[in-house]
């Protein structure tokens, strides 16, 4: 039996196989708002400061300055998902885990909501659990591969919050379809 720490290659996969990669759908829609946001500001910014006659040029650079740090923080965190691992990319970090070795799964209330999770390699990534309601290819991979890891003994905590979250992606599944062929209750 393998210990959830081995970080050898299973013997027989070959090393070449491609697996689809999971993207998270509704990363460019929230990039393209976020931009929009940023864009508008800096409009109104320039707009109000040449109304009232003190525009100068490091007043623009300094509205400029004012929203990119908008823009920095709208930004969306891009989610992706392999054969066991998931990775969240934000503007400044790139953070990835090993799906198939999951220590800890948790999910942390707050401002907003994040899941939170770590591997046996000491990996931790946060996301939006929203983002695997929302896109089923993502939620697939983690809960596949979540699985791999209980089966090991690996995962130690958070099958209840695995357990939770497969139970709001259902409901949301089920209402989608309810929604679209016209049964919605």
């Amino acid at each position: 039996m393998r210990h959830c720490s081995d970080t050898r290659p299973t013997a027989g996969m070959p090393a070449w196989r491609s697996v689809p990669v999971a993207r998270d759908r509704r990363w460019t829609g929230d990039l393209r708002t976020a931009v929009r946001c940023a864009v508008a500001l800096f409009g109104l910014l320039l707009s109000i400061d040449g109304g009232t006659g003190g525009l100068t040029w490091w007043r623009a650079v300094l509205w400029l300055a004012l929203s990119a740090g908008l823009l920095g923080a709208l930004c969306p965190t891009r989610v992706s998902a392999g054969e066991g691992w998931l990775a969240a990319c934000a503007p400044l970090r790139h953070r990835r885990v090993r799906t198939d070795r999951l220590v800890s799964v948790r999910v942390m209330d707050g401002v907003s909501r994040r899941l939170v999770l770590r591997d046996a390699l000491g990996a931790r990534v946060e996301i939006d659990p929203r983002t695997l309601v929302d896109n089923p290819a993502l939620w697939c991979r983690l809960e596949e591969d979540a699985r791999k890891s209980a089966a090991s003994g690996c995962l130690r905590y958070g099958r209840s919050a695995l357990r939770d979250l497969a139970e709001q992606v259902d409901r949301e599944t089920a209402l989608t379809v309810f929604r679209i062929s016209g049964l919605e209750p």
